[in-house]
């Protein structure tokens, strides 16, 4: 199973984890794709996986709430459990993201999960209070970037490459 554990507050993260599960569907139909919002994660469900994929907001430089209250819930009935398995991360951010992805990192380093893609950060440049709370519209060419990437965590999966 690829498990694609998200966390949205303005739909942009959702979107993209939605984007990545389409299309990561329809190049491996044989491959359960679960997506689940990180507060509904939990520790057996992300030990039932084969691969993940994070996708959330950066909120202040850092993931957001629901996302790190995941890793730490799961944190350490999975550690020494899930070693070596796949991951990517898409990371939806007004101007930056990669505080939201160091952080990412660093959490899944401590479990060894081993990523297997480039980190999609799709910045959306909202900056104000009015913009950074809106709901997101999300470019065409952001979820293709998130279908892209859940193609080839799905097909790497599939054919054993991962």
């Amino acid at each position: 199973m690829l498990a694609i554990a998200w966390h949205s507050r303005t739909g942009a993260s959702e979107g993209l984890a939605r984007a990545a599960a389409e299309a990561a569907r329809a190049v491996a139909a044989d491959l359960p794709v679960e997506l689940v919002r990180a507060d509904r994660v939990e520790p057996d469900w992300l030990l039932a996986a084969s691969a993940y994929l994070f996708a959330c907001p950066e909120n202040l430089a850092t993931m957001s709430g629901l996302m790190k209250d995941m890793f730490d819930r799961c944190y350490y009935p999975l550690l020494g459990k899930v070693e070596g398995r796949p991951y990517a991360s898409i990371i939806a951010a007004g101007s930056d993201g990669n505080g939201a992805q160091a952080q990412l990192d660093r959490i899944v380093t401590g479990w060894r999960l081993r990523r297997v893609a480039d980190p999609v950060i799709v910045r959306l440049g909202a900056q104000t209070p009015e913009e950074i709370l809106a709901a997101k519209i999300l470019p065409q060419s952001a979820l293709t970037l998130a279908g892209e990437l859940g193609q080839k965590l799905a097909a790497g999966v599939a054919a054993g490459i991962f």
